[in-house]
């Protein structure tokens, strides 16, 4: 049985564990700051198990130690947006989180996979990519997964059907220069069910999908649904069932763009990122994704002043 670790253990670091533990992925790990809640945590979801039926194994705590010769470690440490703050002000205290969890990670598991979760999400993989030295098949951002699920379900709503009828990509940054595309219901373009402005409705609550649920919690953001799309990223690599899922990833002249993790459609399997797949995209797409990849050079400009 392979060994997952989880570098965070929020209510996402959590949910993520459970998801793996009851699909029976592999042994989990739950590291957090915190090392008591991490244990506690750990011990809850281990004893849900035999309810379950899986035999898998679930500790915690704050001791790297643990992760020793883990397959692949998923990176959600770090702190929220705050009221107040800046975009440059999470990058930087983010930054400086992942630089450490990526160095301690590495040090007892060289040859992990990472999948990186911790916000800004493209920002992160990059940091994660330079500090390691990794090559970037093993550095994977989840985004579009969780932004393409939740186009999914809009359009589903928007359209009365079911999200099973529904088909829809989003590439680009996981922020407001996402790139909402590929959108089909029952095989047929969505615009052509729908409509324009039920469309728009759609794109622009998928823009403001995570903020939304933040409003409505109050005290708290997106948990499930960001689980979810990790525990799909985590299957797809540990089973090698190679499927094509849009994540962050480093490009090298793909898509007219080099030198930054942005979101494009992959095939994961047990090496991690085993080929980037061309898409067709309108001039219009295109655009947007070139907006996309310089607001995410940006960021990453800002990064490299935390990472050295």
């Amino acid at each position: 049985m392979v060994k997952i670790s989880i570098i965070g253990a929020g209510a996402v670091g959590a949910q993520t564990a459970s998801l793996i533990a009851q699909r029976q992925l592999g042994d989990v790990v739950l590291i957090d700051i915190l090392g008591d809640m991490a244990k506690g945590k750990a011990l809850d979801i281990a004893q849900s198990l035999p309810i379950l039926g899986s035999p898998v194994s679930v500790i915690g705590g704050d001791n790297y130690t643990l992760t020793k010769n883990s397959a692949i470690v998923v990176i959600v440490a770090g702190i929220a947006r705050k009221p107040g703050m800046t975009r440059e002000q999470l990058l930087e205290t983010n930054a400086k989180i992942v630089r450490e969890v990526t160095k301690k990670a590495v040090e007892h598991s060289p040859n992990i996979i990472f999948i990186v979760v911790t916000n800004p999400l493209d920002a992160m993989s990059y940091v994660v990519k330079k500090v390691s030295g990794f090559p970037r098949e093993r550095i994977i951002g989840m985004a579009g997964i969780l932004d393409s699920a939740r186009f999914r379900y809009f359009l589903a709503q928007e359209a009365g059907v079911t999200v099973d009828k529904v088909e829809a990509l989003v590439l680009g940054s996981h922020g407001e220069e996402m790139v909402p595309m590929l959108a089909k219901i029952k095989g047929k373009p969505a615009i052509d069910i729908i409509g324009s402005e039920k469309m728009k409705k759609a794109v622009e609550k998928v823009r403001n999908g995570g903020a939304e649920i933040v409003h409505l919690l109050k005290t708290a953001s997106a948990s499930f649904a960001p689980a979810a799309a990790i525990a799909e990223m985590v299957e797809s690599i540990t089973k090698d069932q190679k499927k094509i899922l849009p994540c962050s990833v480093f490009l090298e002249g793909e898509y007219g763009v080099n030198g930054c993790c942005i979101g494009v459609p992959v095939v994961l399997g047990k090496k991690g990122v085993e080929n980037i797949v061309d898409v067709e995209m309108t001039a219009e797409d295109e655009k947007k994704f070139k907006l996309a990849a310089n607001s995410i050079r940006e960021m990453i400009d800002h990064a490299e002043k935390y990472i050295k």
